[in-house]
């Protein structure tokens, strides 16, 4: 054993004395792996990162805990799961439901979407948005971040927050062109500042039938005063229709804002029912069995987690192709291996002549032209992570002061885990020693007499 550990020294030793006496043209294919390495090390970190970034927003955000639910009636969310869990169609998403959906193990809270489309009337014009009414529990989510003002007072104060671009739009100016504007900007004069909302609201009306109540709609008028303006998009689960104009929530219940549901509904003697419901769960973990429960009941669920498996595919996808086009630097860089090698055996046929001429077989002619190539992939490979480790720090800087200028967030746009950095190494490892396969084989079936007659 201590005869090969001391052939394995003396191998090792005599490969890096080779590689130090063409130092020039050896340098120079190291470099060529380094920066194959660096691409891929790059490509892959910036992928890594973009998807980090993404769960980290939604995260921060509580969309990993919400899930909403409609009635499969009004035509909700569905999938082919729904069909096996219950065959209920008609079950109305009303009171009741939502005070059972709320008792779920794992549920925080189950609250009605209130959401309609109004005007709103600021400074003698009438602008035409759509309004929904917050929870309270929102005074801590990420949607309210660097909100300049304030989170409403309480759950039903005459209070309302806009969002960026409404608040855009009651200053005169185009929300379209003032995307780069400074929410700061924005919000000076507006905060508490009266607005007007013009809704229609749904009055009981007694029936002279004795059949149940009938209903008729009044136009209302509710004065709010603005204590906050928001850059993000609490909304931002829901897709296009969002509202811009945040109430809160119990005070919008007790407008009986006038619904497309209310159109169906003909009757008010029974329970109120609702287009939405959000739930919040206390665990992310337990979103499936909270949907499945759900979908028990009769309804139709949707959570962001099922929206991001479509983006794990998406990133999935996206780290695969990023990994082939950085590897194609690293499969140049190989060939440039192969040539430095092939060279180093017409250098030194005399070499190898003597070699084999005083025992040398032809698997330590072979295994001294591996430690050759593993050693450039080695040192390649390390210097390869560290040079797209530079890069990505550079990426990121670069991103963040754009970021800055358009007055959004700065991000981390770039992350290099452990298993990257290890498996770049190998991979620079393997690749330089499959490169090597060739001279290496070559150089074992030099014939010794020729070699030592070569000048």
């Amino acid at each position: 054993m201590e005869g090969i550990a001391m052939k394995l020294y003396d191998a090792t030793e005599l490969a890096l004395r080779n590689l130090r006496e063409s130092l020039f043209r050896n340098s120079l294919t190291t470099i060529g792996i380094s920066v194959g390495v660096a691409s891929l090390v790059a490509m892959l970190s910036l992928g890594i990162g973009l998807q980090q970034l993404a769960s980290r927003r939604l995260q921060k955000a509580g969309l990993f805990n919400t899930i909403v639910v409609t009635s499969r009636r009004d035509g909700g969310f569905r999938d082919q799961r729904e069909e096996a869990s219950s065959p209920a169609e008609n079950v109305p998403l009303d009171e009741p439901a939502r005070q059972k959906i709320a008792k779920l193990s794992g549920v925080a809270e189950a609250y009605a979407d209130v959401r309609f489309t109004t005007d709103v009337l600021f400074n003698g014009s009438s602008h035409l948005t759509a309004v929904a009414g917050v929870p309270f529990s929102a005074k801590g989510s990420d949607a309210f971040d660097g909100m300049q003002g304030a989170f409403f007072s309480s759950d039903s104060a005459p209070e309302v927050i806009l969002q960026k671009s409404f608040a855009a739009e009651l200053l005169g100016k185009n929300p379209r062109l003032e995307t780069n504007e400074n929410v700061a900007d924005l919000a000076h004069p507006l905060l508490q500042k009266d607005v007007t909302i013009r809704y229609a609201e749904r009055v009981a009306a007694p029936s002279n039938t004795g059949e149940g109540s009938g209903y008729s709609v009044v136009s209302r008028q509710q004065t709010l005063k603005i204590v906050g303006v928001t850059d993000a998009d609490p909304e931002s689960i829901r897709g296009p229709g969002r509202a811009r104009v945040f109430l809160p929530l119990k005070l919008a219940q007790t407008l009986h804002v006038m619904q497309a549901s209310d159109l169906r509904d003909t009757a008010l003697s029974g329970p109120p029912t609702y287009p939405s419901l959000s739930v919040r769960v206390n665990d992310p973990s337990t979103v499936p069995a909270v949907e499945d429960a759900i979908k028990k009941m009769g309804f139709s669920a949707f959570s962001i987690a099922d929206a991001t498996r479509n983006m794990q595919q998406f990133f999935a996808v996206l780290d695969l192709f990023l990994g082939i086009f950085g590897s194609l630097a690293l499969a140049v860089a190989s060939i440039g291996i192969v040539n430095t090698l092939v060279m180093a055996i017409l250098e030194r046929r005399r070499e190898i002549g003597i070699m084999k001429a005083i025992g040398a077989s032809d698997a330590d002619v072979r295994g001294l032209f591996f430690a050759e190539a593993g050693a450039m992939g080695a040192l390649g490979g390390i210097v390869g992570v560290t040079l797209g480790w530079i890069i990505g720090h550079i990426i990121n800087f670069g991103t963040n002061i754009y970021l800055e200028r358009r007055h959004l967030a700065p991000a981390q746009i770039w992350y290099v885990p452990l298993w990257l950095v290890i498996s770049a190494i190998a991979f620079s490892i393997i690749v330089s020693l499959l490169a090597g396969l060739y001279p290496a084989a070559r150089a074992a079936r030099l014939d010794p007499v020729q070699a030592l007659r070569y000048e």
